[in-house]
């Protein structure tokens, strides 16, 4: 099994069972491993911090005393002696000591190596070094036999030459017993056996109870996250114990709740522009069926019907496509100067039809032209849908305004209605696509629908300022603000 399907359960108990393992490692490594060369190396330091000790007191009067308690205290012997192998002082405080058991060659021998080396050398004697000794037989004959030169353990023998105050060159010996540590290696190492059982057996529990309480709250999210790919959106996140996971939590909790609204959304979208298709696409069907099988219907009045519902599948299928292109970021501004005062009087005049026949009350209040700089079509789509909706919701006195204020270098369009109005807190809801403010969806007099959805792409594609006003019973008053530029054209006629 790859170890990337592996679950991160025995992924945290595999990798602290290791981490456990490789510190059992490590101490048998230096316990058992190194602990011989550490101690050897631990004794000669000690030597050379001795013999430096009794070199700062060399010219000392009562040396003898010093070098006596430092070997005293640590268990060594010491000689000094001139270079011309003269003891100096001579302190044994070991019984049986090296040092003291060496001829005067062994001593010059020292010295000379001392000497060769920079004026310090150390000179390890194992137990099992030999020396040769003359011998004699009974008979009278001569010969040599090996005998073991020294029977005690491992012995340090540190030798360092120094200059006293007066010129005067002195030779610091200082001899210490290494003991031999095979029986302290066997004991720690069989203490090391059983401890180490019982620390990877504690190991293994911990790794199994904290892989289990580490990934828990994961899994338990992870199965989660499993329901609602499945397109549950009412599945709740609640995996607890660390911030990352909180965090992790609320981010898919708020997921799910905006995944929730966009499914609601679509079937509401699905179930509008559902109703919105069948309706003239039964008209369309109903009228030609009607005026195929029954002689005389075919009838200006009938054709334009269906022409009628046609342009409105047209619009309705244009207005998707729009919104879709504008929230998908691929529209593209064309701006330029352009007269806002005199679009909004061209847009107007697509209402006559309707204020003819309808008896809607459409007014403008301009007191003079402005010009801005805008993508002239989008903004001509954002007044049209405005006075779109005004209409669908003129109330009983079908009265619709646009106004035109100005202040300073700034126009303020809006766009008035006596309606029944809105609720402060459904105000930010009439962006939406199909948001119905009464929840009982009716097709519009004129539009698809999407109109408010597409004004507020747009206006944030300009970055403008836009907004509704509206109260219950108030009418609404739908406006947004652009900046006015110089009008060039009558400069350039001039």
């Amino acid at each position: 099994m790859r170890l990337k399907n592996t679950s991160i359960k025995w992924k945290l108990f595999a990798y602290i069972a290791l981490f456990a393992a490789v510190m059992i490692f490590v101490i048998w490594l230096f316990q058992i491993v190194f602990l011989n060369g550490f101690y050897r190396q631990t004794k000669i330091s000690e030597l050379k911090s001795l013999a430096n000790t009794i070199s700062a007191n060399i010219d000392s009067n009562d040396l003898s005393n010093i070098v006596t308690e430092v070997a005293g205290r640590n268990n060594i012997c010491a000689k000094i002696t001139d270079t011309e192998n003269n003891v100096e002082i001579n302190v044994d405080t070991v019984p049986r000591c090296v040092l003291h058991q060496m001829t005067a060659q062994d001593l010059a021998n020292l010295y000379l190596q001392a000497k060769q080396h920079g004026g310090s050398y150390f000179e390890s004697f194992s137990k099992d070094s030999y020396q040769l000794i003359n011998i004699q037989s009974s008979d009278g004959r001569q010969g040599v036999i090996p005998e073991k030169k020294f029977e005690r353990d491992e012995n340090l023998i540190y030798t360092q030459i120094i200059t006293g105050g007066s010129g005067r060159q002195y030779v610091i010996m200082l001899n210490t017993m290494i003991s031999p540590v095979n029986a302290t290696v066997q004991t720690l190492r069989s203490q090391l056996f059983y401890i180490s059982m019982v620390f990877m057996a504690l190991a293994l529990i911990f790794a199994a109870i904290m892989s289990k309480k580490v990934s828990k709250p994961i899994i338990k999210i992870n199965e989660s996250a499993k329901e609602l790919a499945k397109g549950n959106v009412a599945v709740h996140f609640d995996g607890e114990g660390y911030r990352e996971i909180t965090e992790l939590n609320d981010t898919l909790n708020y997921a799910a709740e905006e995944l929730s609204k966009v499914e609601n959304l679509r079937r509401e979208l699905i179930a509008n522009v559902s109703h919105d298709l069948r309706t003239p696409l039964t008209m369309i069907t109903g009228y030609a069926e009607v005026m195929r099988d029954i002689p005389g219907e075919n009838t200006p009045e009938n054709v334009q019907i269906i022409i009628d519902e046609a342009n409105r599948l047209t619009s309705l299928v244009n207005d998707m496509l729009d919104i879709s292109k504008l929230q998908a970021g691929v529209q593209v501004l064309n701006e330029a100067p352009y007269n806002l005062t005199q679009s909004i009087r061209r847009i107007l005049t697509r209402y006559t039809k309707l204020i003819e026949q309808e008896g809607y009350h459409i007014r403008f209040e301009a007191d003079r032209d402005v010009f801005v700089k805008a993508d002239a079509i989008k903004m001509e789509q954002v007044i049209y849908n405005l006075v779109n909706n005004a209409v669908n919701y003129a109330g009983e006195d079908k009265t619709v305004v646009i106004r035109q204020n100005v202040s300073g270098d700034t126009v303020k369009i809006e766009v008035l209605d006596h309606g029944d109005g809105i609720e402060e807190a459904l105000l930010p809801y009439v962006w939406d696509r199909y948001y119905k403010i009464d929840k009982a969806h009716k097709q519009a007099s004129i539009g698809t629908g999407l109109g408010l959805s597409i004004v507020k792409n747009i206006m944030e594609l300009h970055h403008l300022r836009f907004g509704v006003n509206s109260a219950p019973g108030m009418g609404s008053n739908f406006w947004f603000e652009m900046k006015i530029i110089e009008d060039n054209t009558e400069k350039n006629q001039n």
